[in-house]
């Protein structure tokens, strides 16, 4: 899997947001923070059957509206509640509102059980994959101006519509089995690896292969399929003994050991993107954001850049 660096301004930084409903003025001072501190992104998960949280896209124009220079996406978007083209219109007025801060996170639906509690038809995992795959061509298809769109999948049907003469957002996936990392492959532009897999774990080393063989089928560089992963960790004072646990999951460190791991992980294995959340999988407080942006993310990139250079 080596061999698969990219250049250092392609590398981007990001967190994982709040998404509770009385975590809202929370979520718009971390995100003001670090649009200051210069991070990339932002993500917001995607649960509308849960009262309690905020629905991913409203709070992603509230963010966007309030900050200058962060991007913003779900991680990833509940498919089966927000049809095509519908989500296409959302997603390409985000990008003209926010001035193109938008990246489009798909998932073909996970918990279908409470999904048909929204009233969704439930899917099997095979159809359920095929949708999600013609989502991403319609998505596509729906921004970047041209002539009307007509369409005629098994899923979704369109006549005539014309497209928003906007770009198209970047789109990455978070799928986990062949056969959606194999649309992955065909059809999208980033990969966000499930269960907060890294560069070093099994779930990487098998599914990466699938996504790249897939684009080169279809005549597509593999390279230009970011990976972008979600990644855990606290950072500490002093260097730990030990910065991955017994199962090799990364626990975390000092700034000098994320900033190695994080290098290595960029010019050894290919990496494009982290997402930062905290050790238990939640929001970062404001203070590893601070560190995690002003540290970590600018060290890292100055350490690529000598590489590069």
């Amino acid at each position: 899997m080596k061999g698969r660096a990219v250049p250092v301004q392609e590398v981007v930084f990001g967190f994982g947001a709040h998404s509770g409903i009385g975590e809202a003025p929370e979520l718009l001072r971390m995100a003001q923070q670090a649009d200051r501190d210069g991070l990339d992104h932002f993500s917001l998960s995607d649960h509308p059957y849960l009262g309690e949280r905020l629905d991913a896209y409203a709070a992603l124009g509230f963010v966007l509206g309030r900050t200058q220079r962060i991007s913003g996406l779900a991680n990833v978007t509940n498919l089966p509640t927000r049809p095509a083209p519908m989500l296409a219109r959302t997603v390409t007025s985000l990008s003209a509102l926010s001035g193109g801060r938008v990246v489009l996170g798909m998932g073909a639906g996970g918990l279908w059980d409470r999904i048909s509690d929204m009233g969704v038809p439930r899917l099997s995992p095979g159809d359920a994959v095929d949708a999600f795959e013609e989502a991403i061509v319609l998505v596509k298809s729906l921004s970047g101006g041209g002539p009307p769109v007509t369409y005629r999948g098994r899923f979704y049907q369109v006549d005539q519509i014309e497209p928003a003469p906007v770009p198209t957002p970047p789109v990455w996936t978070g799928s986990v089995g062949r056969k959606s990392l194999a649309a992955t492959g065909r059809v999208a532009d980033g990969w966000i690896p499930g269960h907060a897999a890294d560069w070093l774990s099994e779930r990487y080393r098998t599914s990466r292969p699938i996504i790249d063989e897939a684009a080169a089928a279809v005549g597509r560089d593999p390279r230009e399929i970011r990976t972008v992963f979600n990644f855990p960790g606290r950072v500490t004072d002093r260097p730990l003994a030990a910065t991955r646990d017994r199962d090799g999951r990364w626990i975390g460190g000092s700034v000098g050991q994320w900033v190695e791991e994080l290098t290595g992980a960029v010019l050894e294995h290919g990496a494009s993107g982290f997402t930062l959340f905290s050790y238990g999988h939640g929001a970062p407080d404001p203070a590893l954001l601070g560190r995690w942006a002003n540290e970590i993310a600018p060290a890292v990139r100055d350490a690529i850049a000598k590489e590069d250079g």
